[in-house]
């Protein structure tokens, strides 16, 4: 029988964190070895038997012995709990839900669309923001033609918000409502164009359905591009990707909620060949977040990508 590595979330009340718990438990090499939450302390886990919510410090988190930790943490607050567990325990790995380590060139982008080989047993793991990871799937089988950066249009439910309250999480300011946000100089614009490697503008707006996003992204090319190679460059990019749909319409948030992948389509091609308009839908929680974090976890201790998810139908 075959060793379950030990798993510690830190910041589980979240979202985010209750999707990881969930996953955590479905994942038959995997066990809960804590669930830090101030707010949640002494309730029971749902799916972990004899589990419950804990108030950790970074010290005692540390003494714990997790063979991986999830940062399902706000921004700015990671180093504090990656230095407190390594100094104790220093070959325990992370994967860090935060924006964090997204630029830290030590620290390893875990799209595994564009990153997979790196991700292979590696120790420190930034996941990609959820946007990021929706717009890079849209742009990158045409980075290399791009004539002009893309802009990307993006929608996002509130969960993206979080769970603190504010008026990007607040129903009834988004009731008939699509708010704008972060319009320029947003995290999510800087990371797409680092990991791409070209500029990007980005212009996020917040919907008020829960979970799910969309992003329309602009793309205008050197020369021009036939209906063909366009639709070739996504097929051969991801036909072989087991979280990655390519589809010949525009895809839409309500067919991805609560689904592990994305879906990438559109192909709207203008009459010259020279711009297109892609569209991609992600879960933000889940490919967005949580499952793409698994799928890391699974790369890092060498199981196949898909343990513990649902891959797109073949």
């Amino acid at each position: 029988m075959s060793i379950r590595r030990k798993i510690g979330v830190i910041g589980a009340r979240g979202f985010v964190g209750a999707e990881l718990l969930t996953l955590i438990s479905a994942h038959t090499q995997l066990e809960l070895s804590y669930a830090s939450s101030r707010q949640r302390a002494g309730e029971a886990i749902e799916g972990a038997p004899g589990k419950i919510y804990e108030t950790l410090t970074p010290v005692e988190a540390a003494q714990r012995g997790a063979d991986l930790v999830f940062l399902a943490l706000p921004n700015g607050v990671a180093t504090q709990w990656v230095e407190a567990i390594t100094k104790t325990a220093p070959d325990t790995r992370f994967i860090d839900m935060s924006a964090d380590y997204r630029f830290d060139p030590d620290w390893h982008y875990g799209l595994p669309e564009q990153n997979r080989d790196a991700l292979r047993g590696a120790k420190h793991i930034a996941n990609p923001g959820c946007y990021a990871s929706a717009a890079q799937i849209a742009i990158a089988p045409v980075v290399d033609v791009l004539a002009a950066p893309p802009a990307v249009f993006g929608v996002s439910g509130y969960s993206g918000a979080g769970t603190t309250p504010s008026p990007r999480n607040d129903p009834q300011k988004l009731s008939d409502n699509l708010m704008p946000y972060g319009l320029s100089g947003h995290i999510h614009e800087r990371e797409i164009s680092q990991h791409l490697g070209t500029p990007v503008h980005f212009m996020p707006h917040v919907a008020a359905f829960f979970r799910g996003l969309s992003v329309t992204v602009n793309l205008c090319f050197k020369t021009p591009l036939g209906e063909d190679d366009l639709r070739n460059r996504y097929q051969q990019a991801y036909d072989n990707e087991p979280f990655v749909t390519v589809m010949d319409e525009a895809p839409q948030v309500r067919d991805i909620a609560n689904c592990q992948g994305a879906q990438v389509g559109g192909f709207a091609l203008s009459a010259d060949g020279r711009r297109a308009v892609m569209v991609c839908v992600l879960d933000n929680l889940l490919k967005g977040a949580a499952s793409q974090a698994m799928q890391n976890l699974n790369l890092v201790f060498g199981f196949d990508e898909t343990t513990g998810l649902t891959p797109k139908p073949h």
